[in-house]
This record gives structure tokens, C-alpha cells and sequence, in this order.
């Protein structure tokens, strides 16, 4: 599609008043699914952070990278298992989940976020105490963790020196035992500890839909007090719960809104953030 040059200057003029808003903000993007495994989307996601910083914004990206775990396992011969959409992690596999997400996955992001005209720096749970955790389901699923506190300190300091943080979701305990949390989970507390005024879920759905056979039944806003009757009426269900339930528990920790947005869609952040009609669902307080 080509635009006119007066057309152009519509859609800038259309971002002027969020652009104003979100001067100086605290942004949390939890960054996975195809965004993560499609080049182009990749380069596209990039692109859309590094803009975000330089209007005033203060982008924090925490990832996962499922994919690129299953991958180093297979390759591995170590078999895996998942249980209510968490990885049961043993001690071999908490090595590889190290490895590559702390590793691999981490600096490609911020090699991506340099290349594109930025300045990224990689950091896990594990460092300054950033993420401690404790583990799932009463340890019965291994060093599958849950966030026990956020200490945001480091991420202020990287901030303050203008750099974007991308955190892995690797946590410790008291011991320095390390844990693989969900990014979504480790997403939603640091918007929380961050008192972010965004956090951003880039998934591989449209957001939250009536009928997940028809993407024109997408709830645009969620209030909190309806998100039991479409837990009840299975509206929210499967992958799409927990995600919800880390949007609620941003919110009700004052976060002053949460987004689930199509990461499949080029630059789905920056038209989720800077026009007026938006994508994806909005979660929100009354």
C-alpha cells in the first residue's frame, strides 16, 4: 500500500497525543511466540522498541524462546513434559533452559535492538538479585519456578543510562538455586515493581475472542469485573488464561493498562500504542 505524503503525515499526527502521553513511561513488552521465530517480524519488533525509546519511552522487554529450548532438548535426547502449560524442568533441563534463554536467545534480541539504532542490555533473574523465586506447585514439578519478588534496582540503573533492558526469566532462591518461570508471569511482576503504565503481550492470536474460530468476536476492552462470567462461559480458557490472569494481576497491582496483541501482525506495538483504534484486547481496571 501506497501512502501520499499527506497521508504520512496524518498517521504521525495521529501519535502525537500518545507520544505525549508516554513521554518518560515505563513500557513492559513480554516478547515471544512467531514475533520470535519469523525474521522479518523479528527485525519489525526491533524496530518497534527502539522507536519507543528514542519518542521518550522506556521500553522493557523480558522473552521467552519455548521453541529454541525444545530444540537444543531434542537435539540433546532430553525428553520434556508440560503440565497446565509449564515445563516440568529437571536439573538437565535447567541447564539447557539456561543456557538458551540467558545465552542464545537473549543476545540475539539484543544484537537485534543494536542493530536497528539501539542500546540493549541482556540481563537474567540472576542478575543483582533481579528476580527471586521459588518453585511451582510445591516443587513437584522441579525447577519450574514462580516469582517471589522483583528487586528493580538494576533496571532503574540500566534505564538511567539510557540503555532498554531484556530480561530472561531465569529467577534464584536463597540458595542461588535457579529456576525457569513462565515469561508472562516474570512480565507482569516487573510491570508491577516497575509501576510500568503499559505491559504488552505479544501472542499468536488475535487477542481474546468470542468465537476462537472468528476473529471478528475480538473483545477490544476486558473490564476485570467480567473476566469471571467468560472464565465461566469458557470464553477465557486454555493458553489464553493465563495470560489473562497475569494482565489482572498487573492491573490490580497498578499497572495502568495491559494489552494482548497479535505478534503475528508487523508492528503490531507501536499500532497497539500510538492509534486511536488500537489491536489486540485492553485490560482494564472499571
Amino acid at each position: 500500500m501506497n501512502l501520499s505524503a499527506t497521508e504520512k503525515a496524518e498517521i504521525l499526527v495521529e501519535a502525537l497525543p500518545y507520544i505525549k502521553q508516554f513521554y518518560g513511561k515505563r513500557v513492559v513488552i513480554k516478547y515471544g511466540g512467531a514475533a520470535m521465530k519469523d525474521c522479518a517480524l523479528k527485525k519489525k519488533v526491533m524496530q518497534d522498541i527502539v522507536l519507543m525509546k528514542y519518542v521518550g519511552m522506556h521500553p522493557i522487554v523480558v522473552h521467552g524462546g519455548g521453541p529454541e529450548i525444545n530444540t537444543m532438548l531434542n537435539r540433546l535426547n532430553i525428553e520434556t513434559s508440560f503440565v497446565n502449560g509449564l515445563r516440568v524442568t529437571d536439573a538437565a533441563t535447567m541447564e539447557v533452559v539456561e543456557m538458551v534463554l540467558g545465552g542464545k536467545v537473549n543476545k540475539e534480541i539484543v544484537s537485534g535492538i543494536n542493530a536497528s539504532g539501539g542500546q540493549a542490555v541482556g540481563l537474567s533473574g540472576k542478575d543483582g538479585q533481579l528476580i527471586e523465586a521459588r518453585p511451582a506447585d510445591g516443587g513437584r514439578m522441579g525447577f519450574t519456578g514462580e516469582v517471589q519478588s522483583i528487586n528493580p534496582q538494576i533496571i532503574e540503573t540500566v534505564i538511567e543510562n539510557g540503555y532498554i533492558p531484556v530480561i530472561a526469566p531465569i529467577g534464584v532462591d536463597e540458595k542461588q538455586q535457579s529456576y525457569n518461570i513462565n515469561a508472562d508471569l516474570v512480565a507482569a511482576a516487573i510491570a508491577v515493581a516497575m509501576k510500568a503504565d503499559k505491559l504488552v503481550l505479544l501472542t499468536d492470536v488475535p487477542g481474546l475472542l468470542r468465537d476462537p474460530k472468528n476473529p471478528d468476536t475480538l473483545i477490544s476492552v476486558l473490564k476485570l469485573s467480567e473476566v469471571p462470567g467468560y472464565i465461566q462461559d469458557s470464553i477465557i480458557t486454555g493458553g489464553m488464561a493465563p495470560k489473562v490472569n497475569c494482565c489482572v494481576e498487573a492491573v490490580t497491582g497498578g499497572v495502568g493498562r495491559t494489552h494482548i496483541i497479535d505478534g503475528r501482525d508487523p508492528h503490531s506495538i507501536l499500532l497497539e500504542i500510538f492509534t486511536d483504534e488500537g489491536v489486540g484486547t485492553m485490560v482494564v481496571n472499571e
